[in-house]
């Protein structure tokens, strides 16, 4: 469990591809306080940590989570939003975050406004995933509320300590990013479905 608050922007060192997976080799500075066997959120994406010393850790991404998310796209150099997993008894200062990645989006707008970013990013409706204005979205791991909610498009505002501290910085019209809807949210949808 996470709450979309990005502790630190890894870099990715190394990836290796073997059989079906791929592992990804990261430097950051949170490397001396990891464990094996430790989760992390990697842009959102929920990862075990399988090695670690003071300066990198590996992690290993299933077949499952190469075609679900934009890991299978990430090269070396790529910055990526680091979040450990939340304890229990903290403040919850973004919101339930699972780091389960329900899809990915791709960025269609990026607008500068007064000192903050307004960033849309379209979504495959097919997956029957919804957002809801001034409701929350995990974008890259980030927690995130929609300003605009639209059929397929949503929108966000990333406020300067955001865009600085994250590696939304990096994004360009035509990336590729990992959303996860809000949990509530799917289950409501859920239990409509099930007429319940």
């Amino acid at each position: 469990m996470f709450t979309g608050i990005v502790e630190d922007v890894g870099v990715v060192s190394a990836v290796l591809k073997e059989k079906g997976n791929l592992n990804l080799t990261i430097k950051s500075k949170l490397s001396p306080e990891l464990k094996i066997d430790q989760s992390l959120a990697h842009d959102g994406i929920c990862l075990t940590v399988t090695s670690c010393n003071n300066e990198f850790y590996t992690v290993t991404a299933i077949e499952e989570t190469i075609l679900k998310t934009s890991i299978g796209e990430w090269k070396t150099g790529k910055k990526v939003n680091l979040e450990r997993a939340m304890i229990l008894g903290s403040r919850l200062d973004g919101h339930i975050v699972q780091g389960h990645v329900d899809q990915t989006g791709l960025c269609t707008s990026i607008k500068e406004r007064d000192g903050s970013w307004y960033f849309t990013f379209s979504y495959d409706v097919g997956l029957n995933n919804y957002t809801i204005e001034k409701g929350s979205i995990t974008i890259n791991g980030v927690s995130l509320t929609v300003v605009d909610s639209e059929k397929g498009k949503l929108s966000v505002a990333i406020i300067p300590y955001t865009f600085q501290h994250t590696n939304f910085s990096e994004i360009s019209i035509g990336d590729k990013v990992n959303l996860e809807f809000d949990v509530i949210g799917k289950y409501v949808r859920r239990l409509n479905e099930l007429g319940l």
